[in-house]
């Protein structure tokens, strides 16, 4: 039994939905960007207070909210970068369990059926936690008088007569996660749509219909597969498989860390590569209120030739990785890189279908902050990446 003509046709439509929305998103994190970083600049100046300080702070709230919106849309279009890990999925569940019992309430019991062994993957933690807690809040809606999730952990072999009847599913090992509820289920008809951006059943203004298609978005991003099985009266189960990381490739690391917060300031000089005005200002306002000395540039030539102009090389390259001028981020960090060797380079982004992502994924060793982002989560990084990153 091969795919069927309903599934391709709805993988088609699911793909063109996504090419629509995540050029929409990456479009709109420039501005967000600017809204946000501009925002916190105006709520940092100790002389704004009272109604304008409430009004900034409004301003900034809505715009984090639509920030926090279009990660959702990049997510579902797989146009965010992951960072996967190789981790035991049962860690990331058993991690995750607090938040997914807080989201679904007090009457509804979570069981958990988790292999002995632990079965491993590579997967983005702090992504896929999201996908639980998505997961966790739609069957909340599903059971509003109380009832039971299940989640559960095998691996399973998948051959070539299961995998014919599902679009780009290959056959081999995966690790199963199922998540089940006992809720009111879904028509035949729902199911069809379940995983587009925007669909809802819910009256207005209690969903944005993203909770699903984030799902669906984050695991085909990462190699995976997610299916739903539903009936009315006797509830759903989502179905995801990503593929497993057999012992041989296991490289799994202990005693990291993450570095502690500490002074974010410097004296260094720094070369920002920005095609948006708004943006670049922005960026130079943040980082020279910081003391590092700031040189700007609205393309890759514009840039090289600001190189030949200043007195001293830059210790640090910031570059947009979307450029006008016939060079993309990742030329421009080549072209300074042959001239100044060891340079750190630290791209920024909206989206993940650029020169340093492959395959949703971002190449090892890149530098990378996704837009938009915050004053501060600039000055952290850029800082981070001076002092050689996260030890």
């Amino acid at each position: 039994m091969g795919v069927s003509q309903e599934k391709i046709e709805q993988a088609r439509v699911m793909e063109a939905i996504g090419q629509i929305a995540g050029g929409i998103a990456h479009d709109f994190s420039n501005l967000l960007t600017a809204i946000i970083g501009y925002g916190n600049l105006i709520l940092s100046n100790k002389e704004v207070h009272g109604a304008v300080a409430r009004d900034a702070e409004e301003i900034r709230a809505a715009a984090e909210r639509a920030s926090a919106l279009t990660h959702q849309i990049l997510a579902f279009s797989r146009r965010q970068p992951l960072m996967p890990q190789t981790v035991a999925l049962n860690e990331v569940v058993v991690g995750a369990l607090p938040r997914i019992q807080e989201a679904l309430g007090d009457t509804i019991e979570v069981v958990t059926v988790l292999q002995p062994q632990p079965s491993f993957v590579d997967a983005d933690v702090r992504q896929f936690e999201q996908v639980l807690g998505h997961l966790a809040a739609n069957a909340r809606d599903a059971m509003p008088r109380g009832g039971k999730v299940v989640i559960e952990i095998r691996t399973v072999d998948l051959d070539e007569e299961y995998c014919r009847a599902y679009l780009d599913l290959q056959p081999g090992e995966y690790v199963l996660l199922s998540f089940s509820d006992t809720g009111m289920g879904m028509t035949l008809e729902t199911m069809a749509h379940v995983f587009e951006p925007f669909f809802t059943t819910k009256p207005t203004g209690r969903g944005s219909g993203l909770g699903l298609s984030l799902v669906y978005g984050i695991v085909r991003q990462s190699g995976g597969y997610v299916n739903a099985y539903s009936e009315i009266g006797k509830g759903s189960t989502f179905k995801i498989y990503l593929p497993s990381v057999t012992a041989q490739a296991r490289a799994v690391t202990e005693g990291g860390g993450t570095r502690a917060p500490g002074n974010v300031s410097g004296n260094e000089t720094i070369l920002v590569v920005e095609d948006e005005a708004p943006l670049r200002r922005l960026v130079a306002r943040v980082l020279g209120g910081l003391g590092y000395q700031v040189f700007v540039a609205g393309s890759g030539p514009e840039a090289l030739e600001l190189l030949d102009d200043l007195e001293r090389p830059p210790d640090l390259l910031l570059s947009d990785v979307v450029l006008p001028g016939g060079m993309q981020g990742n030329e421009v960090a080549a072209a300074f890189t042959a001239r100044i060797p060891n340079l750190p380079v630290l791209y920024v982004s909206g989206h993940a279908r650029d020169a340093i992502v492959h395959a949703g994924r971002l190449d090892e060793g890149v530098n990378f902050l996704a837009k938009p982002f915050t004053p501060d989560s600039l000055a952290a990084k850029v800082r981070e990446v001076l002092d050689g990153g996260v030890e």
